[in-house]
Protein backbone atom coordinates (compact mmCIF):
# COMPACT_ATOMS: atom_id res chain seq x y z
CA UNK A 1 0.00 0.00 0.00
CA UNK A 2 0.94 3.72 0.37
CA UNK A 3 1.42 5.66 3.87
CA UNK A 4 -0.02 8.85 2.65
CA UNK A 5 -1.41 10.32 -0.50
CA UNK A 6 -2.41 14.03 -1.43
CA UNK A 7 -4.30 15.21 -3.50
CA UNK A 8 -4.17 18.74 -5.40
CA UNK A 9 -7.64 20.10 -5.76
CA UNK A 10 -10.87 19.76 -3.60
CA UNK A 11 -13.29 19.89 -6.45
CA UNK A 12 -16.05 17.58 -7.41
CA UNK A 13 -13.04 14.53 -8.64
CA UNK A 14 -10.32 15.94 -5.61
CA UNK A 15 -12.94 15.52 -3.37
CA UNK A 16 -14.52 11.85 -4.41
CA UNK A 17 -10.34 10.72 -5.29
CA UNK A 18 -9.41 11.93 -0.93
CA UNK A 19 -12.50 10.28 -0.25
CA UNK A 20 -12.22 6.72 -1.74
CA UNK A 21 -8.21 6.58 -0.15
CA UNK A 22 -9.41 7.69 3.15
CA UNK A 23 -12.26 4.43 3.42
CA UNK A 24 -9.34 2.50 2.43
CA UNK A 25 -7.48 3.22 5.26
CA UNK A 26 -4.75 5.61 3.53
CA UNK A 27 -4.25 9.08 5.75
CA UNK A 28 -5.16 11.82 2.69
CA UNK A 29 -3.88 15.73 2.71
CA UNK A 30 -6.21 17.18 0.68
CA UNK A 31 -4.88 19.94 -1.03
CA UNK A 32 -6.14 23.39 -2.70
CA UNK A 33 -5.66 27.08 -3.10
CA UNK A 34 -8.89 27.98 -2.11
CA UNK A 35 -9.76 27.02 1.96
CA UNK A 36 -13.66 27.50 0.58
CA UNK A 37 -12.77 24.86 -1.78
CA UNK A 38 -11.51 22.71 0.78
CA UNK A 39 -14.09 23.25 3.44
CA UNK A 40 -16.73 22.61 0.67
CA UNK A 41 -14.37 19.50 -0.62
CA UNK A 42 -14.88 18.28 3.32
CA UNK A 43 -18.56 18.77 3.12
CA UNK A 44 -19.15 16.87 0.50
CA UNK A 45 -16.95 13.64 1.72
CA UNK A 46 -18.85 14.07 5.07
CA UNK A 47 -22.41 13.99 3.20
CA UNK A 48 -21.30 11.20 0.92
CA UNK A 49 -20.10 9.55 3.51
CA UNK A 50 -23.42 9.53 5.10
CA UNK A 51 -25.06 8.19 1.76
CA UNK A 52 -22.79 5.30 2.13
CA UNK A 53 -24.16 4.50 6.05
CA UNK A 54 -27.61 4.88 5.15
CA UNK A 55 -27.24 2.33 2.40
CA UNK A 56 -25.13 0.00 4.49
CA UNK A 57 -21.67 0.45 2.57
CA UNK A 58 -19.99 1.21 5.51
CA UNK A 59 -20.55 0.80 9.23
CA UNK A 60 -22.01 4.41 11.00
CA UNK A 61 -19.09 4.68 13.75
CA UNK A 62 -16.27 3.96 10.66
CA UNK A 63 -17.65 7.76 9.52
CA UNK A 64 -15.91 10.04 12.19
CA UNK A 65 -12.26 7.86 11.36
CA UNK A 66 -12.33 8.43 7.74
CA UNK A 67 -13.03 11.97 8.13
CA UNK A 68 -10.18 11.85 10.60
CA UNK A 69 -7.98 10.92 7.96
CA UNK A 70 -8.12 13.88 5.70
CA UNK A 71 -6.27 16.81 6.58
CA UNK A 72 -6.57 20.43 4.83
CA UNK A 73 -3.90 22.74 3.59
CA UNK A 74 -3.62 25.60 1.69
CA UNK A 75 0.50 24.71 0.97
CA UNK A 76 1.47 22.62 -2.21
CA UNK A 77 4.69 22.07 0.40
CA UNK A 78 1.73 19.63 2.88
CA UNK A 79 2.79 17.27 -0.03
CA UNK A 80 5.58 16.86 1.11
CA UNK A 81 5.56 13.08 2.85
CA UNK A 82 3.25 11.85 0.61
CA UNK A 83 4.52 8.63 -0.95
CA UNK A 84 1.79 9.43 -3.74
CA UNK A 85 0.55 12.63 -5.18
CA UNK A 86 -2.98 12.93 -7.44
CA UNK A 87 -3.28 15.88 -9.19
CA UNK A 88 -7.24 16.71 -9.64
CA UNK A 89 -6.54 20.64 -10.77
CA UNK A 90 -8.49 21.99 -13.62
CA UNK A 91 -8.19 20.65 -16.95
CA UNK A 92 -6.02 23.38 -17.79
CA UNK A 93 -2.18 22.17 -19.21
CA UNK A 94 -0.18 25.67 -18.22
CA UNK A 95 -1.60 24.82 -14.73
CA UNK A 96 -1.33 21.33 -14.58
CA UNK A 97 2.33 21.58 -15.77
CA UNK A 98 3.28 24.01 -13.21
CA UNK A 99 1.89 22.36 -10.48
CA UNK A 100 3.81 19.10 -11.43
CA UNK A 101 7.25 21.27 -11.76
CA UNK A 102 6.73 22.49 -8.70
CA UNK A 103 5.91 19.32 -7.13
CA UNK A 104 8.75 17.31 -8.54
CA UNK A 105 10.73 20.04 -6.22
CA UNK A 106 8.65 19.56 -3.10
CA UNK A 107 8.24 15.37 -2.84
CA UNK A 108 10.30 12.53 -1.81
CA UNK A 109 12.93 11.34 -5.10
CA UNK A 110 10.70 8.05 -4.59
CA UNK A 111 7.13 10.00 -4.98
CA UNK A 112 4.61 9.19 -7.72
CA UNK A 113 3.09 11.95 -9.47
CA UNK A 114 -0.38 11.19 -10.96
CA UNK A 115 -2.55 13.13 -12.93
CA UNK A 116 -6.43 12.91 -13.07
CA UNK A 117 -6.26 14.53 -16.38
CA UNK A 118 -9.37 13.13 -18.65
CA UNK A 119 -7.39 14.34 -21.94
CA UNK A 120 -3.97 16.29 -21.57
CA UNK A 121 -0.54 14.34 -22.41
CA UNK A 122 0.95 12.72 -19.80
CA UNK A 123 4.70 12.32 -21.44
CA UNK A 124 3.96 16.11 -21.33
CA UNK A 125 3.16 16.46 -18.20
CA UNK A 126 6.05 14.22 -17.12
CA UNK A 127 8.81 16.62 -19.09
CA UNK A 128 8.27 18.94 -16.80
CA UNK A 129 9.64 17.53 -13.92
CA UNK A 130 12.95 15.15 -13.10
CA UNK A 131 11.13 11.83 -12.56
CA UNK A 132 9.28 11.44 -15.61
CA UNK A 133 9.28 7.57 -14.98
CA UNK A 134 7.83 8.36 -12.06
CA UNK A 135 4.58 10.09 -13.61
CA UNK A 136 1.45 8.88 -14.51
CA UNK A 137 -2.15 8.91 -15.23
CA UNK A 138 -5.52 8.13 -12.53
CA UNK A 139 -8.41 9.33 -14.69
CA UNK A 140 -10.96 8.63 -12.17
CA UNK A 141 -14.38 8.64 -12.93
CA UNK A 142 -17.46 10.95 -12.07
CA UNK A 143 -18.70 10.61 -9.25
CA UNK A 144 -15.59 9.02 -8.05
CA UNK A 145 -16.99 7.13 -4.92
CA UNK A 146 -19.22 5.43 -6.80
CA UNK A 147 -18.09 4.91 -10.72
CA UNK A 148 -15.46 1.47 -10.50
CA UNK A 149 -13.08 2.45 -13.62
CA UNK A 150 -9.54 4.00 -12.96
CA UNK A 151 -7.92 4.76 -16.30
CA UNK A 152 -3.80 4.32 -15.63
CA UNK A 153 -2.10 6.26 -18.30
CA UNK A 154 1.46 5.07 -19.37
CA UNK A 155 3.31 8.04 -20.63
CA UNK A 156 5.97 7.57 -22.88
CA UNK A 157 9.09 7.12 -20.15
CA UNK A 158 6.58 6.13 -17.42
CA UNK A 159 8.01 2.70 -15.91
CA UNK A 160 6.93 -0.66 -15.56
CA UNK A 161 7.10 -0.45 -11.84
CA UNK A 162 5.15 2.56 -11.84
CA UNK A 163 2.65 1.64 -13.89
CA UNK A 164 2.41 -1.55 -11.40
CA UNK A 165 2.14 0.14 -8.51
CA UNK A 166 -0.58 2.39 -9.26
CA UNK A 167 -3.04 -0.62 -10.88
CA UNK A 168 -2.01 -2.53 -7.33
CA UNK A 169 -2.97 0.75 -5.59
CA UNK A 170 -6.17 1.61 -7.35
CA UNK A 171 -6.97 -2.51 -6.89
CA UNK A 172 -6.20 -1.94 -3.33
CA UNK A 173 -8.49 0.79 -2.96
CA UNK A 174 -11.74 -1.33 -4.61
CA UNK A 175 -11.38 0.28 -7.96
CA UNK A 176 -11.25 -1.29 -11.80
CA UNK A 177 -8.29 -0.33 -13.51
CA UNK A 178 -7.79 -0.41 -17.09
CA UNK A 179 -3.54 0.41 -18.30
CA UNK A 180 -3.96 2.63 -21.58
CA UNK A 181 -1.54 4.23 -23.38
CA UNK A 182 -0.82 8.13 -23.99
CA UNK A 183 -2.92 9.52 -27.10
CA UNK A 184 -5.00 12.46 -26.93
CA UNK A 185 -8.54 11.31 -24.91
CA UNK A 186 -7.03 8.35 -24.09
CA UNK A 187 -9.54 5.56 -24.17
CA UNK A 188 -12.71 6.90 -22.21
CA UNK A 189 -12.98 10.11 -24.10
CA UNK A 190 -11.74 9.60 -27.50
CA UNK A 191 -14.88 7.22 -27.35
CA UNK A 192 -17.29 8.99 -25.27
CA UNK A 193 -16.78 12.96 -26.78
CA UNK A 194 -17.34 12.27 -29.92
CA UNK A 195 -20.54 10.83 -28.70
CA UNK A 196 -21.92 13.52 -26.82
CA UNK A 197 -20.50 16.53 -29.66
CA UNK A 198 -22.80 14.04 -32.14
CA UNK A 199 -25.84 14.26 -29.46
CA UNK A 200 -25.33 18.34 -29.36
CA UNK A 201 -25.05 18.77 -33.25
CA UNK A 202 -28.56 16.64 -32.79
CA UNK A 203 -29.93 19.19 -30.90
CA UNK A 204 -28.19 22.07 -33.03
CA UNK A 205 -29.67 20.86 -36.20
CA UNK A 206 -33.15 20.47 -35.03
CA UNK A 207 -33.23 16.27 -35.37
CA UNK A 208 -34.58 16.00 -32.21
CA UNK A 209 -35.09 17.89 -28.16
CA UNK A 210 -32.80 17.47 -25.61
CA UNK A 211 -34.97 14.93 -24.16
CA UNK A 212 -36.18 13.23 -27.31
CA UNK A 213 -31.95 12.64 -27.84
CA UNK A 214 -31.29 11.42 -24.24
CA UNK A 215 -34.37 8.99 -23.87
CA UNK A 216 -32.85 7.34 -27.39
CA UNK A 217 -29.53 6.62 -25.90
CA UNK A 218 -30.64 5.40 -22.71
CA UNK A 219 -33.74 3.50 -23.93
CA UNK A 220 -32.32 2.29 -27.37
CA UNK A 221 -28.34 2.05 -26.59
CA UNK A 222 -29.06 1.37 -22.80
CA UNK A 223 -26.82 3.85 -21.30
CA UNK A 224 -28.23 5.35 -17.57
CA UNK A 225 -27.76 8.48 -18.79
CA UNK A 226 -28.36 10.05 -22.17
CA UNK A 227 -24.98 12.19 -23.72
CA UNK A 228 -26.74 15.54 -23.05
CA UNK A 229 -27.77 15.15 -19.13
CA UNK A 230 -23.73 13.72 -18.96
CA UNK A 231 -22.39 16.56 -20.46
CA UNK A 232 -24.13 18.83 -18.52
CA UNK A 233 -22.50 16.50 -15.18
CA UNK A 234 -19.48 16.69 -16.71
CA UNK A 235 -19.84 20.34 -16.85
CA UNK A 236 -20.10 21.72 -20.81
CA UNK A 237 -16.60 23.52 -19.94
CA UNK A 238 -14.69 20.62 -19.66
CA UNK A 239 -16.10 18.62 -22.46
CA UNK A 240 -15.09 21.52 -24.98
CA UNK A 241 -11.64 21.47 -23.59
CA UNK A 242 -11.25 17.73 -24.15
CA UNK A 243 -12.68 17.71 -27.47
CA UNK A 244 -10.07 20.85 -28.34
CA UNK A 245 -7.30 18.36 -27.09
CA UNK A 246 -8.58 15.74 -29.36
CA UNK A 247 -8.99 18.11 -32.81
CA UNK A 248 -5.46 19.52 -32.13
CA UNK A 249 -3.58 16.02 -30.93
CA UNK A 250 -5.22 13.83 -33.62
CA UNK A 251 -5.76 16.89 -36.22
CA UNK A 252 -8.91 15.03 -37.61
CA UNK A 253 -12.18 17.63 -38.80
CA UNK A 254 -13.98 14.31 -36.67
CA UNK A 255 -13.46 16.07 -32.74
CA UNK A 256 -14.32 19.41 -34.38
CA UNK A 257 -16.43 20.98 -31.29
CA UNK A 258 -20.05 21.84 -31.96
CA UNK A 259 -20.52 25.32 -32.67
CA UNK A 260 -23.66 24.76 -30.16
CA UNK A 261 -21.30 23.62 -27.56
CA UNK A 262 -19.06 26.84 -27.99
CA UNK A 263 -21.96 28.71 -27.51
CA UNK A 264 -23.23 27.44 -24.25
CA UNK A 265 -19.33 27.70 -22.87
CA UNK A 266 -19.82 31.28 -24.08
CA UNK A 267 -22.63 32.05 -22.12
CA UNK A 268 -21.53 30.44 -19.01
CA UNK A 269 -24.17 27.78 -19.41
CA UNK A 270 -22.07 25.07 -18.42
CA UNK A 271 -24.18 22.59 -17.31
CA UNK A 272 -25.20 21.49 -13.61
CA UNK A 273 -22.24 23.54 -11.78
CA UNK A 274 -24.01 26.65 -13.37
CA UNK A 275 -27.74 25.37 -13.13
CA UNK A 276 -28.07 25.66 -16.28
CA UNK A 277 -26.57 24.24 -19.47
CA UNK A 278 -28.69 21.20 -22.16
CA UNK A 279 -31.48 21.11 -18.94
CA UNK A 280 -32.15 23.71 -15.92
CA UNK A 281 -31.23 23.05 -12.23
Amino acid sequence: MTDRVAVVGAGQMGNGIAHVFAVSGIPVTMIDVSQEALDKGKVTISKNLERQVKKGTIPADEQPKILSRIDLSKELGAAESASLVIEAASEDSALKFRIFGDLDKIVGPDAILASNTSSISITEIAARTKRPELVVGMHFMNPVPVMQLVEVIRGLATSAETTQRVLELSKAVGKTPVEVQDYPGFVANRVLMPMINEAIYCLMEGVGSAEAIDTVMKLGMNHPMGPLALADLIGLDTCLAILEVLHDGLGDPKYRPCPLLRKYVAAGWLGRKSKRGFYAY
